[in-house]
This record gives structure tokens, sequence and C-alpha cells, in this order.
């Protein structure tokens, strides 16, 4: 598993509008060295970063995009179980996500999510709370869950949130549902385990979650958020990649991504977390996996 020549972290967002603040692209050498962001003078759109996927990142490379994959299926046996139209598959999934929200600016997901159907499974801001986001026995506010991020919790101790949960800080679904279109478009290019298998040669997409290189770094799940470079450079020490050379403010995002790049480097190396407890063939097409999450 060090065949990759380089490491990639993409801190995602689905926020509205073209050029987002949320988003950030880090990479780092096999060989060595700090981690450095990716074209740093730029606010980043969602396009561009589908376009450095497909054309510009250096080959051999192994992304880890800090989104959900898809969104629960083994808890109810589909992701939306009664309508005709729910996809089989991931891949389905993310061809259904990009087909209706075709036309939509910027790569975003809303007509997705105020679908006629689709919207009864999802929680969204103004109180608007779907019949059916409580299904298969979520009988608690957090809602539905995949195998993965249960066990991130009980694995790990992270505290990840339903993806059919629009609402809060911590949501995560929709930056998710705008990537599953990024996924779509990258089809036959880049392949993304475990809905792939992973390739002998080349470069590959795997899903983080950003708290988990910060936990590694010793980092308490709770203060996993880095704001500052001393910050920084204390947690990439702590995962044994050098700090960065550069000086001034950094944000959140930036650090995410940075870290998370070089926490890739040191671990991309062991063949358990290619190999979790509790991945079966139906949940890596269905459900995917976070790559760290053993």
């Amino acid at each position: 598993m060090t065949r990759f020549a380089g490491f990639a972290a993409i801190d995602w967002s689905g926020a509205a509008g073209e050029r987002l603040a949320g988003l950030a692209v880090a990479w780092c050498d096999a060989a060595g060295g700090p981690p450095r962001l990716v074209y740093p003078e730029r606010r980043w759109s969602r396009a561009e970063v589908l376009r450095w996927l497909a054309q510009e990142m250096p080959a051999g490379t192994l992304v880890g995009l800090d989104i959900g994959l898809a969104l629960p299926f083994a808890d109810a046996g589909g992701y939306f179980p009664g309508w005709a139209d729910s996809p089989a598959d991931a891949r389905a999934l993310w061809r259904l996500v990009d087909t209706l929200c075709a036309g939509e600016s910027h790569l975003g997901a809303g007509r997705f999510v105020d679908h006629p159907v689709a919207s009864r499974w999802f929680r969204r801001h103004g109180g608007r709370e779907g019949a059916a986001f409580h299904l298969a026995g979520a009988a608690t506010r957090q809602g539905r869950l995949r195998v993965t991020e249960r066990a991130q919790a009980e694995r790990l101790g992270c505290k990840p949130t339903s993806m059919f949960n629009l609402v809060g800080a911590a949501q995560v679904g929709r930056a998710s549902l705008t990537a599953m279109r990024v996924l779509h478009r990258l089809e036959g290019r880049v392949p993304v385990w475990p809905v792939d298998p992973l390739p002998g040669h080349g470069s590959a997409i795997v899903e983080i979650y950003t708290a988990i290189a910060a936990i590694a770094a010793g980092r308490p799940p709770a203060r996993a958020k880095i704001r500052s470079l001393a910050g920084l450079d204390e947690a990439l020490e702590a995962i044994g990649s050098p700090g960065m050379a550069e000086a001034g403010p950094i944000d959140d995002h930036r650090a995410d991504a940075l870290l998370t790049a070089a926490w890739l480097r040191a671990n991309a190396c062991r063949s358990e977390l290619w190999s979790p407890a509790g991945l079966t063939p139906a949940l890596a097409r269905t459900e995917g996996w976070t790559f760290g999450v053993p």
C-alpha cells in the first residue's frame, strides 16, 4: 500500500455560491517534506476541484475527500425504501443526484434535497423534517447512520452526524451530496475505494474524516479543529511529519487538509485500514467506508 507517489486531502464544502472559503486542497510527496497547499492563493470552486482531480493532480496520488461517499443503506435495505427510483448502489446514487440537479449552478445539490419525494428523508432548515427522517428505528434526533459512521463512534470516539440531517454546523449531508456530483463526473477516470477495488497503480480516491487525523495527533474529538500555525505544526510533528515552512495565519479548513494529507502519507501503508472489520462487499457497493476506521 506504499505505491502512491503523493497524498492529497480535500476539505469539502456544500455551501451555496461559486468560490467557497470552506474548500481547501493540500498535497504532500511520498518521499517526505511538509504538506503544502495547492494553489494557496485561490479560493476554490467545486468545478475547479473537479478539474484538478480529473486533469491536474500528480499521477499516483491517493486523494482523501472529506465527505460521505453515500447515504445510509444497510439499516433499511435501501437509501429511500418505498421509492421506485431509490438507487441500488452508490454509483447509481451519484448518478441520480447529478441528474436531478442538472442545470443547478456551481455543482449544487439543492434540487435533490428539495425534490418532492427525496425530501421526505431529510431534515432541512426552517423546521422541515421529512416523515422518513427517523426511518429504520432511528429513534433519537441523530437520524440514520451508515455502518462506518457507527464504527467511527464505537472505535474512535467520533461523533458522526446523519447525512440525512442538513441542519447545524456539524452536518455533512449537503457537502456530501454536492461531492456525489463530482464523483459521478469522475467515473472512469479515478477509482473510488471501496466502491471500486483499489487499483494496483495510478491514483485513487478515499473518503476521509479529518477529525481522525486530528485524533491521531493527540487532539480530543471536541478540539479537533486547528486554527493556528503553531497548533498545526504541533499536530504534524505528532504524526511524524515536518512542520510548515510558511508563516502567517491559517484557518481550520486549510489546517484540516494539510494535516490529513500528511496523515494519509503516514497511514496508507497500514494493511488493516484497507480491510476494516465489518466492511462487506455489499457495504462497499452501497455505503462505502471511511479510510482510517479499522
